[in-house]
């Protein structure tokens, strides 16, 4: 059974945020673990991306948002340490 967390263990952001509460998985039930944007139907949206990527692009989105750098920079420096990254 699926552990449930606060945040999506690919790119850290709440779950509570995501669209539907998670991602899919395969047999079309929300995930407790990840994101709708890093998870899709029991499969990763980016499956070829390392913890640097994922580090790199949620830094940038949160500039888009208007996150100052060093706030973006601290939110994300934890990505290495998600259970996707272990």
């Amino acid at each position: 059974m699926e552990q449930s967390y606060k945040n999506c263990q690919s790119c850290g952001m709440p779950l509570k945020k995501s669209p539907n509460g998670g991602g899919t998985n395969a047999d079309g039930t929300t995930s407790k673990m990840y994101c709708a944007y890093c998870y899709e139907k029991g499969q990763f949206t980016r499956p070829d991306w390392d913890a640097t990527q994922m580090q790199s692009f949620v830094k940038d989105k949160m500039k888009e948002m208007g996150f100052p750098g060093f706030l973006a920079g601290f939110f994300t420096k934890g990505i290495p340490k998600l259970k996707r990254w272990s």
